[in-house]
């Protein structure tokens, strides 16, 4: 499986996921304050990717909203913030 994370502008990534079936395509805002927050002094790139590995171990790329805010990861699954922020910070 291959993430792509690249900057669209201001707080906003573009996310390419692809496998062996295909691809999808998301929109993720990490403001600065989402990534201080929860990324573990991790860059908003990194956060993000990490981010989609772990909605990746929960659900296929297929099933991830096609635009959403970083926070909102927090809403569908409680462990989130605890989780992530070890993840950023090795």
């Amino acid at each position: 499986m291959r993430i792509s994370v690249t900057p669209a502008g201001g707080d906003v990534y573009t996310v390419e996921v692809e496998d062996g079936r295909g691809a999808t395509r998301h929109e993720v805002t990490a403001r600065p304050e989402d990534v201080a927050a929860l990324g573990g002094g991790a860059s908003a790139e990194r956060l993000v990717e990490e981010s989609f590995r772990f909605l990746l171990e929960r659900e296929p790329k297929e099933s991830i909203l096609r635009s959403f805010d970083l926070p909102v990861i927090r809403r569908y699954f409680p462990e989130y913030a605890d989780e992530i922020g070890h993840r950023t910070a090795s």
